[in-house]
């Protein structure tokens, strides 16, 4: 079992490859970021993560190669030289491997496929060893809000069964759902974690539900074991936090949260409209800050 030490290691390592995966990552490159030796590195890696770094490196790319294709304008030639393989051969191989079918066939017709998401290793650590909370606190950050006008659209959505959050909805259902979501094509945004409005709740299912917008004239596949439903136009209030730590991501949260149960809409002629749309979170990710966003309408006057 990894220590705190070795997760925050690995971290290193994903945050690496990250930065630098249009270039040549070699071993060396990421057991200097981890700070161990190249055998200790390779080892806590696979531990963490379930591949060797390559492994991950190569899904990385494919999936990169995918979100190309999916536009329909690159050559596949091109695609498989910016994800570092060296014949057009070698990455339909391995693309027919990763997602089930070939680069001619996704590029000609890109349905719902598994993408690679790199999850980060440090939140999974604190969050199953129940360590987020721990650390020392920073001073409250600074939240910025705005109303952003959301047009009338679909939401392709996978429902659990009890989940309220987030981390309930992965126990129930998988957190891999995002990597499908990630795969729709023609999206309006990205995917999120959604509450919805008891209105769209069907009987038996979650509260929480993960999905991704669409636009209402959508004629795409639908992932096996999603549904999609239609969302009114809304306006919505976004509260985004400044960039923060991973080993943070509790408290970045628990800021927008604290943030909004205080914040009066009122004051800018509006009224919280939970019962219209769904409320939802964006992934959390440490370098643009924690981003919710609740819906909001127009104070009717009298």
């Amino acid at each position: 079992m990894a220590t705190y030490e070795g997760t925050k290691a690995v971290q290193r390592m994903q945050d690496h490859i990250k930065e630098h995966i249009d270039e040549e990552i070699t071993l060396e490159d990421l057991s200097k970021a981890a700070g161990y030796s190249k055998s200790h590195s390779l080892r806590i890696f696979k531990e963490l993560t379930g591949s060797t770094p390559f492994e991950y490196i190569r899904r990385y790319r494919l999936t990169q190669g995918a979100k190309y294709l999916m536009d329909g304008n690159p050559r596949i030639a091109d695609v498989a030289s910016d994800c570092a393989f060296d014949t057009h051969e070698g990455f339909t191989r391995a693309f027919s491997k990763e997602f089930g079918l070939s680069p001619e066939s996704y590029k000609a017709d890109p349905v719902p496929v598994r993408f690679f998401v790199p999850y980060s290793v440090l939140i999974r650590y604190l969050v199953y060893n129940k360590e987020y909370g721990k650390m020392e606190k920073k001073e409250k950050q600074t939240i910025f809000t705005q109303v952003i006008e959301r047009p009338k659209r679909k939401l392709i959505l996978k429902r659990g069964i009890n989940a309220k959050e987030y981390f309930g909805y992965c126990e129930e259902v998988g957190c891999d759902v995002w990597a499908i979501l990630e795969s729709v094509k023609g999206a309006l945004f990205e995917p999120a974690g959604f509450w919805l409005p008891e209105k769209l709740i069907k009987e038996g299912t979650s509260k929480y539900v993960m999905g991704v917008e669409v636009p209402l004239e959508h004629k795409g596949a639908v992932p096996k074991g999603f549904e999609i439903i239609e969302l009114a136009q809304c306006k919505m209030m976004f509260f985004q936090g400044e960039p923060y730590d991973d080993s943070e991501f509790d408290n970045a949260i628990a800021d927008i949260w604290d943030a909004m149960e205080k914040f009066d809409p009122k004051r800018f002629g509006y009224e919280w409209a939970d019962d219209d749309v769904p409320r939802f979170q964006l992934m959390p990710v440490g370098q643009r800050g924690y981003i919710e966003a609740r819906p909001v309408k127009p104070i009717t006057k009298k």
